[in-house]
């Protein structure tokens, strides 16, 4: 008995370890997002908040030779900032700590253009400190951002002034605690005031900041802040300021051919199957038509129902939205901002409430292995860890949801668990009426998040085809929605 137990054991434990091995087997692409870049992208939206000197001139950018002292908002309340971009499903607010104009909203000791020589506080204020300190208070993360180019600075376009640029990145990320993101943007040389020279500077984008080394500096920092530019490295423009990202749209994206400032618009808006680098696309807009506030434009703050569009053309795209809030002369943002933010958000919260496939029947042509750990019910279970996946080599499948009673919908949410990569290059959604399959929708790109706006329709089945992807293809989420308030 004993000889022939422990032989049949061994083969037990063999095909056992032959099985789960083959299980691990699913492997992430080769370009992924990091820890920190998957954090990002959860957060969904986050804001900007434009304020200096442009403020009090109404331009949108400074010349660069304004006087510090008309800068004096009485009643500042960087509180009401936070408060109002909480309320607006916010998680993050990016300040302009120095525009191009050059005006520094912190007491800088390497210029004297900045806060510390105008009316407000009596020159004793310090706006960033301020904004950290109420963002921190309610739960939001914070965001900065350091105008490369700088139309007051007298060394412009000279080697001194990467030093001056560098000591000022060095006073904002060690002074106020943990940054979480550094915004750079890609407006650098041009006419200016430069210490009195009023001319125009040109600059060679591509070698002028010595990105590479500037990058490591922030890093060493801040290791786990988020840098944002036109090249990334963590997170990248989308080509447009309205908000949209491509309908077909990539986090993957060949870095090394990007170029901060470089006119690359239409790439950065779709991104790359097979690229080499994980930047997420944040989509930028303001709530109003200009950056900075405007009296002329309190009529013109985007509404709610134009904001949801752009929500459906950012995040519903694998974006991450960013809203831009500007702050009146006073300091405060105005109440037409803060109402239409809110608004916004209450839509999104009721589109997005009662997921009508939840607890619903799932059937998929493939899933791999037939193992739990990748079953097709995994993609009701509105989480993003668990997933469905394929056999190796099964590139197309189909997937079908059927409910208990028919249901109706015109909202559609797919995602793919995108810490393995992104994978799916064209899928189709269906329903079966009147005994037979009708397409609703055909879409390429899925990633983090693809929010599809449909016409009503009442079915009881729904079929979703992966037609094609580019390693095999995995869905963590799917789900449908009644919107009534749009």
């Amino acid at each position: 008995m004993k000889k022939s137990i422990f032989p049949l054991f061994s083969l037990i434990l063999i095909i056992t370890s032959c099985k789960t091995e083959k299980i691990a087997d699913f492997q992430p692409k080769t370009v992924v997002p990091s820890v920190q870049q998957l954090a990002y992208q959860k957060m969904e939206m986050v804001g900007f908040i434009h304020f200096t000197v442009n403020t009090y001139t109404d331009k949108e950018w400074g010349y660069g030779d304004e006087n510090p002292i008309i800068f004096n908002p009485e009643e500042l309340d960087a509180e009401q900032w936070v408060l109002a971009a909480k309320a607006g499903g916010l998680k993050e607010l990016i300040l302009t700590a120095k525009h191009h104009d050059g005006f520094c909203l912190w007491p800088s000791k390497f210029t004297e253009h900045s806060v510390k020589n105008s009316p407000y506080k009596d020159g004793q204020g310090n706006v960033v400190k301020e904004f950290v300190d109420a963002c921190k208070k309610h739960g939001l993360k914070v965001g900065l951002y350091l105008s490369p180019w700088d139309r007051n600075h007298a060394d412009y376009g000279k080697p001194e002034y990467i030093t001056y640029y560098r000591n000022q990145l060095k006073e904002l990320l060690t002074n106020y605690g943990e940054i979480n993101e550094i915004w750079f943007d890609g407006a650098n040389g041009g006419d200016g005031f430069y210490g009195g020279a009023n001319e125009e500077r040109k600059i060679d984008r591509s070698t002028y900041y010595d990105w590479e080394n500037t990058f490591s500096l922030v890093k060493n920092l801040q290791p786990n802040i988020m840098i944002f530019s036109d090249a990334g490295p963590d997170i990248r423009w989308v080509g447009n300021e309205h908000g949209h990202a491509g309908q077909t749209f990539w986090s993957s994206i060949n870095g090394n051919e990007l170029t901060i400032g470089g006119d690359m618009a239409d790439y950065l808006n779709i991104g790359e199957s097979d690229g080499n680098s994980w930047l997420i696309g944040q989509c930028d807009v303001s709530i109003r038509p200009g950056w900075f506030y405007h009296e002329a434009q309190d009529s013109l703050v985007k509404t709610p129902k134009q904001l949801t569009d752009i929500y459906y053309k950012s995040v519903g795209r694998n974006g991450v939205l960013l809203v831009n809030l500007p702050p009146n002369k006073k300091g405060l943002i105005h109440s037409n901002d803060v109402k239409n933010l809110k608004g916004f958000k209450e839509i999104i919260d009721e589109t997005f409430k009662t997921n009508l496939v939840e607890g619903a029947k799932v059937t998929a042509s493939n899933y791999r292995l037939e193992n739990e750990r990748f079953s097709p019910l995994n993609i009701l279970d509105s989480n993003s860890e668990t997933f469905w996946t394929t056999d190796d080599s099964v590139l197309s499948a189909e997937l079908i949801i059927e409910t208990e009673k028919p249901i109706t919908f015109n909202r559609l949410l797919l995602q793919e668990p995108i810490k393995y990569g992104q994978r799916i290059e064209k899928f189709e959604v269906s329903i079966e009426e009147n005994g037979a399959w009708k397409s609703i929708s055909n879409e390429t790109t899925i990633g983090y998040k693809r929010l599809i706006r449909i016409e009503n329709v009442t079915t009881r089945k729904i079929k979703i085809k992966i037609v094609d992807a580019n390693a095999i293809p995995a869905l963590s989420n799917f789900e449908v929605f009644l919107a009534t308030k749009e």
